[in-house]
């Protein structure tokens, strides 16, 4: 059945990738209060355009509604994030020249977590940022920010304001923008002529090969391959002449991108090679696609019978973190209280409250020495040597670490 258009090529949708059902908006974190209210479910169901091979989730909440009212996300709280911000500004200076005489603009800059570093190498900086509370926290730190969505309406007030830029950046923002070429066709306007820009998002191949489904939610609107995404910037005047697959997020990609009248870079090997690694594993080819649902259907089955097994001897488990993915892993496999008995999450925005569907309380990680769980299942798997290292001491009473993706582990 045809649902929608295609956001990128307007072809009509028509096959699943894959059906996680219904799932609340993952970041809708709940008060005490709002336990008893209903709460509001959207599709988690992914479309794969058969032209562009674009994998998208309709739209149902706007992102004003997601990002503009008490953002629960911050950056901030993860030191591995944050070196990895540190190691990229150091790269960018080191390689590009960037200094006191340079723009730098950073979409959907967060609460400031990578802006700071070139601050303090001088580079001028500006942070473009739709979630107001968020963005308040980056002014507290001397980062100005522009409190707006980003797109060409936005890209032409800036450019009115007499300000482009050297090095255009976006983290982790392309999968949330719900109109893919307005937001393109913006980075297109606020890229100064001789600029580069480099974004970062999830692999799709890694998404698929890893089998990491939690990390479709609402918020994310798109997935994207190195083939689709050098179509979108190539539709909008942009080329892209370098990438680098890197680590974050279970295996992310950082493409470089241009004008197509600036002929200062050259396409590099890597690009190429990724373009071939892709093409090896069919992404070019609808069929590739369409398996992706039954193997995310087993992934439950083993996690629920192994939670069932433990729980069954008597067990306790308690999880660690209150990511998106975490929600959507959770909603997906209806994991409650019944399983998990509280998780924790060191962001003070989101200790005390409860995670939306499952309404599983989050308290600070100090609670996990109080209580002693037997297991810690850590939901933000991505950063799962960082959590193991700080929460070490869980050996002294026995308690051993689960990692539920790709498969059901224990540590």
């Amino acid at each position: 059945m045809v649902k929608s258009n295609c956001r990128f090529c307007q072809t009509p949708l028509s096959k699943t990738f894959v059906n996680l059902g219904m799932s609340p908006v993952s970041n809708a974190f709940l008060k005490s209060e709002q336990l008893d209210k209903a709460e509001k479910f959207y599709p988690l169901h992914t479309y794969v355009c058969e032209n562009c091979f674009l994998v998208q989730l309709e739209e149902f909440e706007t992102p004003e509604q997601i990002f503009s009212n008490d953002y629960a996300y911050f950056s901030s709280y993860s030191e591995t994030w944050l070196n990895h911000c540190q190691s990229y500004t150091e790269l960018m200076i080191n390689k590009f020249g960037f200094n006191e005489n340079s723009q730098v603009i950073e979409l959907a800059s967060n609460d400031g977590y990578l802006l700071q570093y070139f601050q303090q190498r001088g580079v001028p900086v500006l942070g473009v940022e739709p979630a107001a509370n968020v963005a308040k926290v980056a002014e507290e730190k001397g980062i100005p920010t522009l409190v707006k969505f980003f797109g060409v309406e936005t890209a032409r007030f800036l450019e009115n304001q007499g300000k482009q830029a050297d090095l255009l950046i976006g983290n982790n923002v392309l999968a949330h923008v719900p109109d893919v070429n307005d937001f393109v066709g913006g980075m297109k306007i606020a890229l100064k002529e001789n600029g580069i820009l480099t974004m970062e998002f999830p692999h799709l191949l890694q998404l698929m090969e890893c089998n990491q489904f939690d990390t479709i939610y609402h918020e994310h609107f798109s997935y994207f391959s190195f083939l689709t995404v050098e179509k979108i910037f190539a539709s909008h005047g942009l080329i892209l002449f370098d990438v680098e697959e890197i680590a974050t997020h279970g295996g992310s990609l950082r493409i470089y991108g241009k004008h197509d009248t600036n002929s200062d870079y050259e396409v590099t090997n890597r690009l190429m090679n990724l373009k071939n690694k892709e093409i090896k594993a069919q992404l070019d080819r609808i069929d590739t696609y369409l398996g992706f649902g039954e193997q995310v259907k087993e992934t439950k089955r083993k996690l629920l019978q192994f939670l069932i097994e433990i729980k069954s001897q008597g067990k306790t488990i308690v999880g660690y973190g209150a990511p998106a993915k975490g929600n959507t892993l959770l909603n997906y496999c209806g994991i409650r209280t019944d399983f998990l008995d509280y998780t924790v999450d060191r962001s003070p925005h989101k200790q005390g409250l409860f995670l939306p569907g499952t309404h599983i309380p989050v308290y600070h990680p100090d609670k996990i020495k109080e209580t002693r769980p037997d297991y810690v299942m850590i939901l933000p798997w991505n950063i799962k040597d960082e959590i193991i290292e700080q929460m070490a001491h869980i050996r002294e009473w026995g308690g051993q670490f689960l990692i539920p993706i790709p498969q059901v582990e224990v540590v």
